[in-house]
């Protein structure tokens, strides 16, 4: 008989609950290849979501979803939860514009209680619901899942000190899939685990609870501690049954005949914060996934077949690898640089570093704020430091870059990544803020390369620079094709370059919207209008020499930036005020990103949709200055693409 996908029956998690394991087992097959191909499509997370698949299916078979709360941390993993949770006639609008999104996402379901992109976070949000929930006089079960991973941020566990101290009943599911944490799982756990999570133990433990009372409180304490460290001593659970959770575990997190009846203990019970351990192989079940390093993480287009990803041809490297190949470069020639990543080496280049200097090189998990006060405490012991974070993650070390660093005039090297707009990860990874959140602290330098040539040099200039904090911001994108040197030269210090010049309008860019301005001067120029183009390459200090000439020279100014309201365009006009260059009739403009949360699509059509393209800027050009030729402007708006 032909197969009937079991997935074809389940439209929502309630067509679940009646299933038998068997069924249960096939549901999970048809998800776990739902998922391959959805992914080989639209590219995005594989491995994490291949690892969790019978997690989800035992999950929501459980559980009464929407109703019981199902928080994910960080969401990559969720591509399985979104098949079966309505979500299947869109899954391969994944990523793209107009699409689902590629995490969790409060407007997109009501089987998503939180959103999430980045870690740490879900046990946090979690206690909130179930404090909320009691408050309320509600009754539901609160259940979050977290990555072994994502127990690297110190978030997760101030959250679990909290949850243990209220005594409020969760259930966090640690999903230990690659940085196992224990010995490998077996028969016998699983068995514990059973006994462990049932009704009858628990019963028992709450009448030696109730006997030992009798004895008084040190008696009572005493037992109640040795019982648990004993049971901790079998289950590994130790410091989670410290911060005041009951730990079960770890099972098999593939072993739906273990997950179900484990879950189904755990709903039953009625008393305090939970914590299962289940242990989870990610990409399993696809074998090129299984083969790769990474557990194929992360991917663009694939052959199912194969594993082999497409990748988009380029004729220049991308930002990263130039970044990567710089500093790589600048270690050979000084032994003091050293590097650090939270939990991105391979995103942040530094797994290329890593090669040749693997003692300089410091991966410490999802732990931003650490990677900036550790970073700082190298720097303050003679060393020079790299610290390379996605520009969204540097916002969770906001304080310490204040009062670590910059307090401290300590040179720690920030080399931001994904500056700007990232494209198919969305609003959630954008880095639109640091520009406007580093540029108001003293002691710090900011810079933003135009081209990969200018990205060497920065690496150049951050390696030189002594005095203070330095950092710089590039995009996730390739280059513009430009001549590597063969090494950077250390720039100097707050001076921007002329790269075209010209009259009437000046163009002032801060990072690799350069390119784009450059076409738009030659649209320009073939209307009349010659515009002078400049690279400010600091947004601090700024070049007040080279914005003073623009001002006095031209008579309108535009800035423009990869970056929110507050940031480069900011500080210009500050700067102008202040040097009375604004009294004059000066016509300025800047062209920021707008002051919205930009849905994902393609960084090319989130840019246009932005206004911060070559269109963008030519349309902006002529509503300050008239064109030299007649009819240049209307016969120009006719071939611009409506936005």
């Amino acid at each position: 008989m032909p197969h009937t996908p079991k997935l074809d029956q389940v439209h929502s998690p309630a067509d679940m609950r009646d299933l038998s394991i068997p069924d249960l087992r096939q549901l999970a097959d048809d998800v776990r290849q739902e998922t391959i191909d959805t992914v080989s499509v639209t590219g995005g997370h594989l491995g994490a979501g291949l690892g969790v698949v019978e997690l989800t299916v035992a999950l929501h078979h459980v559980f009464d979803t929407p109703r019981d709360k199902l928080i994910w941390d960080v969401g990559h993993q969720c591509y399985p939860h979104k098949i079966l949770t309505g979500r299947r006639d869109r899954i391969r609008t994944l990523r793209q514009g107009g699409g689902l999104s590629g995490f969790t996402k409060r407007a997109e379901s009501e089987y998503d209680p939180f959103g999430a992109a980045h870690a740490s976070t879900s046990i946090s949000a979690g206690l909130g619901f179930a404090v909320a929930r009691d408050l309320q006089g509600e009754d539901f079960n609160v259940v979050c899942v977290i990555g072994d991973g994502a127990l690297s941020g110190g978030m997760a566990y101030e959250a679990m000190n909290n949850a243990g101290a209220m005594n409020s009943r969760l259930i966090v599911i640690l999903n230990d899939n690659e940085m196992s944490i224990a010995p490998p799982v077996g028969a016998l756990s699983n068995y514990l685990a059973r006994l462990l999570s049932s009704q009858s133990y628990m019963s028992m433990r709450d009448l030696g609870k109730r006997l030992t009372s009798k004895f008084g409180k040190t008696v009572e304490d005493s037992v109640t501690r040795a019982m648990e460290h004993a049971r901790g001593f079998i289950t590994h659970g130790t410091l989670f049954e410290e911060l005041g959770f009951y730990h079960v575990g770890p099972i098999d997190g593939h072993n739906l005949d273990v997950l179900v009846p484990v879950l189904q203990n755990l709903k039953a019970a009625k008393d305090g914060p939970i914590l299962l351990h289940v242990i989870t192989r990610k990409g399993h079940g696809y074998q090129p996934a299984e083969m790769a390093t990474d557990r194929l993480h992360g991917v663009v287009k694939f052959d199912v077949a194969s594993g082999k990803q497409a990748k988009a041809p380029s004729n220049a490297p991308s930002y990263t690898k130039v970044f990567a190949q710089s500093l790589t470069k600048e270690a050979r020639k000084d032994p003091a640089i050293v590097a650090i990543t939270a939990a991105m080496p391979t995103g942040t280049g530094l797994d290329q570093f890593a090669k040749e200097f693997a003692d300089r090189c410091f991966d410490v998990g999802i732990a931003e704020q650490h990677a900036v006060t550790f970073a700082a405490g190298l720097a303050a012991q003679g060393l020079k430091p790299f610290c390379a974070v996605y520009s969204s993650f540097l916002q969770r070390g906001y304080d310490q870059i204040v009062h670590d660093c910059a307090i401290q005039n300590l040179p720690v090297r920030f080399a931001l990544d994904r500056a700007g707009l990232v494209g198919a990860d969305g609003p959630t990874h954008a880095g639109a803020f640091d520009v406007a959140y580093l540029a108001c602290i003293p002691n710090l330098v900011i810079m933003s390369p135009a081209d990969e040539a200018e990205m060497a040099h920065m690496v150049a200039t951050a390696a030189a620079y002594d005095d203070g904090p330095i950092a710089f911001r590039y995009p996730r994108a390739d280059g513009v094709g430009v001549e590597l040197p063969e090494e950077g030269v250390p720039l100097p210090i707050g001076k921007g370059r002329i790269v075209r010049k010209g009259s009437r309008l000046a163009i002032l860019s801060f990072g690799t919207r350069l390119a784009e301005c450059l076409k738009a001067a030659t649209t320009l120029a073939e209307l009349g209008i010659e515009p002078t183009v400049a690279d400010a390459r600091f947004a601090k200090p700024l070049d007040l020499d080279l914005i003073r000439d623009l001002a006095s020279t031209h008579e309108a100014l535009i800035t423009i930036e990869e970056g929110s309201v507050g940031g480069f365009g900011a500080h210009v006009l500050h700067a102008l005020a202040g040097l009375g260059l604004l009294d004059g009739g000066l016509k300025v403009r800047t062209m920021v990103l707008p002051d919205t949360f930009q849905d994902h699509d393609t960084q090319e059509a989130m840019y246009r949709e932005a206004g911060l393209d070559a269109e963008g800027v030519v349309e902006l050009a002529l509503k300050l200055l008239k064109p030299a030729r007649k009819g240049a402007a209307k016969a120009l708006a006719a071939t611009l693409a409506p936005r």
